[in-house]
């Protein structure tokens, strides 16, 4: 099956990773835009094709537009080089944002072209790395009919796994998507600030808590997440959280509800791996509720 000439527009980590891998699979990058000449510049040595600065004429010499801007410049752009003549009947037009629907590409699919999200299920710190991590990866694909096929063989091209979202789980994917990863970030923030308030710097707080973050992720890889949980709360011991709720409060109590919080989530995990009885979870729950409301 022919393969679809692709223009690019918007030339960050995602645009320019996702440009290399499709021309590793032997699709052509016909075209690349970004607002900017610097990262044009750098963009375009990974994928290949001719740069502008406009989206309007790289979105004219390609049978695909895949924008890969910001998400709060997704629908502009593609109104854009929708006004403009890039979109016609026949064409495809993607996006690849998490949080965002269909209806971001509504200009071009009144245009004529085919609409899909995909949303590679990934972190990206620069764009080696996103070229290194995509291959493997999850894809979130929301489309419909032949988009939907057509969406799944490129995820294929690319390395990915295709997972099908619908437009109205969309929200609630990106908000799962943020959790594991923008949240875990946020918790290992809040580590690091007690290991400081130990003394720690931050580079010895993270080389100290590492070996157990890491320890943690393979046995979730290994275990399974639910089987991986440990600590006071698996194993019932009530007078060790409650000495946690002792310093936190008297310490730091910015921290007190989300280790309640997140304490309270965990009695449910124990309970359903039998390591806590109904009335010993019950008990924490009450310890930690009051916590809460104090």
């Amino acid at each position: 099956m022919s393969k679809d000439t692709i223009a690019i527009i918007g030339l960050g980590k995602v645009g320019s990773a996702v440009g290399h891998l499709l021309g590793l699979s032997g699709y052509e990058i016909r075209a690349v835009a970004d607002r900017s000449a610097d990262a044009l510049k750098a963009g375009a040595g990974y994928t290949g094709g001719e740069g502008f600065l406009d989206p309007v004429p790289a979105s004219l010499s390609a049978d695909c537009i895949i924008i890969t801007t910001p998400d709060d410049f997704i629908e502009s752009v593609c109104d854009e080089i929708s006004k403009g003549g890039g979109v016609k009947p026949g064409k495809r037009v993607v996006h690849m944002s998490g949080a965002g629907g269909l209806d971001l590409l509504k200009s071009a699919r009144e245009s004529g072209a085919g609409v899909a999200s995909i949303h590679p299920l990934q972190s990206f710190a620069d764009v080696e790395g996103a070229i290194k991590s995509i291959p493997g990866s999850v894809f979130g694909i929301t489309a419909e009919g032949e988009m939907r096929d057509w969406s799944v063989r490129v995820v294929k091209d690319l390395g990915g796994i295709p997972f099908s979202v619908s437009e109205a789980d969309k929200p609630l994917y990106h908000a799962a998507a943020c959790m594991a990863s923008n949240y875990l970030v946020t918790l290992m923030s809040t580590v690091e600030a007690i290991y400081q308030r130990l003394g720690m710097n931050a580079d010895e707080a993270m080389k100290s808590v590492w070996p157990l973050v890491k320890g943690t992720m393979k046995n979730m890889e290994n275990r399974g997440i639910e089987k991986s949980l440990t600590g006071p709360i698996a194993r019932g011991d009530i007078g060790t959280i409650r000495g946690h709720l002792k310093i936190l409060k008297n310490n730091m109590p910015e921290l007190l509800d989300l280790y309640c919080e997140m304490g309270l989530f965990a009695v449910d995990i124990g309970i359903r791996n039998n390591t806590l009885s109904v009335e010993k979870a019950e008990e924490i729950k009450s310890v930690l509720k009051g916590a809460l409301h104090e």
